[in-house]
């Protein structure tokens, strides 16, 4: 699984409003959801696509921990984390080497500090002890 991240913040600037970063224009955004699309549609055609989603802006997510054995409901997004989990696509491919060449591809070379993360999707729990 390559897991993308992004903070409220960038999903402000996707939908226009600008903050510390300046807002992207609808043609940076349509560049932006074209590359994706270009890395998609390569794996589709070499047989290694399994699925992709993004996922919406952290203000529209809730944190629910138990406390004292009841549940405790936090809206986001949540001050104390600058980044969340913005999107995913599962590969189904060769190698773990193959899984971090096809991650690279999200990455945008322009942006200082960028990253993807990549981990296997745990089959069963003989996958634990590695």
């Amino acid at each position: 699984m390559i897991m993308l991240y992004g903070s409220q913040q960038d999903y402000d600037v996707l939908s226009g409003r600008p903050g510390d970063k300046p807002a992207m224009s609808p043609e940076q955004v349509a560049a932006m959801h074209a590359h994706m699309e270009k890395v998609h549609q390569a794996l589709v055609e070499s047989g290694e696509f399994v699925d992709a989603r993004g996922l919406t802006a952290p203000v529209h997510a809730r944190r629910v921990q138990v406390r004292d054995g009841l549940p405790v409901v936090t809206d986001g997004p949540y001050p104390e984390t600058q980044e969340v989990l913005a999107g995913y696509t599962i590969v189904e491919c060769a190698s773990f080497d193959r899984a971090t060449e096809i991650a690279a591809g999200y990455v945008n070379p322009d942006a200082p500090g960028e990253y993807v993360d990549v981990r296997p999707v745990l089959d069963g729990v003989e996958d634990l002890a590695g």
